[in-house]
């Protein structure tokens, strides 16, 4: 389907001790030989010390990393009614009886105003990051309100999202843009918001989004440590079942992950009707459905939707990854993280197919246009504010402020330099479009202390 879409592009131990003089240098003295040879040289014997200090060093800050974590990070199988906010219906939540499906204010048919009320539900490795800064932008600009989380920047993903996770939240109050990572929880995040909020999410390829995630959080899945090969993507995808552990930690972030953060059961038997209901339900809530393989279509569709100026949806590509970090699915592999993706293969089907029709409907000779005008002004904006016009390794960028999070134990994501002289016109624009997501969080004056404290040790750990 995709290949026919018209829109696809894209101590010197040497010295021993000293030996003292007297009788008791002259027992060291006699004795220094038996010494040699009943026990191993000094030089191995501190070694060996040495790494025995450092393992019992290493056993107590990993128990004490993971008391930290457990603390920050609620339990993976939180469930519903543990999360929900203790309270009665908040005043931004719908009326009693309201049907769930949302009517936009905005679009094709006429005249519109811009809208400001937008819950865009953040899913991993979908180009999210990069929307998330066009909506961070649209915020500060107009001084809305956003539902940020406290201490770091999820809300306490895995788990579900609940009001309470909200920083500086107090039961009944509203805001404008909530769009951090969650694991979505429709009740609870509809009682934060006006009734006629737009609802927005973005999914990917789940074959590639696999590949991606395999990648990015691979490391952090203890069940991928058994894979021993060079490619153990490869590896895994030959024998899924062998490896995968549904229970085992982070286990949510290799398989049918777009299911999971939508609030979903990504262990779902395919042939469970619940599959189809809860595609249905995604519709009925969402009212655009972005796709990341057709990023500029799904943008000139959001300002549609929106009621948005062209200014507003600009962009760079946030928190991509070098070619040389990206595999490449050969055509059986790419069939085989598919199926063992079949849910988020199923919702990606449903999704890219609705796309295609809000295409047809907005009309595919003014989509045309409206991609190039976007592709114009990005490589407008590109030539005045990226030194050297293009992303950069990490180790190549000279700001702080400008280094994107990287994943553990690899520097593969790509980040930008600003240019030194920019115009006054452009400055402000241009450095926050171009400030990665935590970054710009703390700008926001988000508390972000886990976070912070999470890359101290990460920092003095290299990892």
């Amino acid at each position: 389907m995709v290949k026919n879409n018209p829109f696809y592009e894209r101590q010197d131990l040497t010295g021993r001790a000293g030996v003292s003089r007297g009788a008791r240098g002259e027992q060291w003295a006699g004795g220094w030989k038996n010494h040699q040879v009943s026990e191993m040289p000094l030089p191995q014997k501190k070694r060996w010390v040495s790494m025995a200090k450092g393992l019992v060093l290493g056993a107590l800050f990993t128990s004490l990393l993971l008391l930290l974590y457990s603390y920050a990070a609620p339990p993976l199988h939180t469930g519903l009614a543990s999360t929900r906010t203790p309270e009665g219906t908040a005043p931004c939540a719908p009326a009693p009886g309201e049907p769930e499906a949302l009517t936009p204010a905005n679009g094709s048919a006429g005249g519109c105003q811009p809208q400001r009320d937008i819950v865009f539900m953040k899913t991993h490795k979908t180009a999210s990051s990069t929307l998330l800064n066009i909506l961070f932008r649209f915020g500060q600009k107009h001084g809305l309100k956003f539902a940020f989380p406290n201490g770091r920047n999820d809300f306490d993903y895995p788990a579900f999202f609940a009001r309470s996770l909200v920083q500086d939240y107090r039961p009944g109050a509203c805001f404008n843009i909530i769009c951090n990572h969650m694991r979505f929880h429709y009740e609870e995040v509809r009682g934060l918001v006006p009734p006629n909020a737009t609802f927005i999410t973005v999914l990917r390829d789940p074959a590639r989004l696999f590949e991606s995630s395999f990648h990015y959080f691979g490391s952090v899945v203890p069940f991928t440590w058994k894979l021993s090969g060079r490619d153990k993507l490869a590896e895994f995808l030959q024998d899924p079942d062998r490896y995968y552990d549904p229970n085992g930690y982070n286990a949510h972030y290799l398989r049918n992950l777009l299911f999971f953060d939508l609030g979903y059961d990504s262990g779902l038997d395919p042939g469970n009707p619940q599959v189809q209901e809860h595609i249905l339900e995604v519709e009925r809530r969402f009212h655009l459905v972005l796709l990341q393989e057709y990023f500029d279509e799904s943008l000139v569709l959001l300002k549609d939707l929106l009621c948005w100026e062209l200014e507003d949806v600009l962009y760079f590509k946030l928190n991509a990854r070098r070619a040389s970090a990206v595999p490449r699915l050969s055509g059986e592999l790419y069939r085989r993280a598919t199926a063992w993706n079949v849910l988020d293969a199923r919702l990606y089907r449903h999704f890219n197919a609705s796309f295609w029709r809000k295409v047809e409907a907005f009309g595919r000779e003014r989509m045309a246009r409206e991609v190039a005008a976007l592709r114009r002004a990005n490589e407008r904006m590109r030539r005045i504010c990226i030194d050297g016009g293009q992303a950069v390794d990490a180790a190549a960028i000279q700001d702080s402020a400008m280094q994107p999070w990287q994943p553990l134990g690899a520097k593969s994501i790509l980040g930008y330099n600003l240019k030194k002289s920019i115009g006054q016109r452009h400055a402000q624009l241009c450095r926050r479009m171009l400030t990665p997501e935590i970054q710009y969080l703390m700008d926001l004056g988000v508390n972000l202390w886990v976070t912070k404290l999470w890359k101290l040790i990460r920092d003095f750990l290299r990892w």
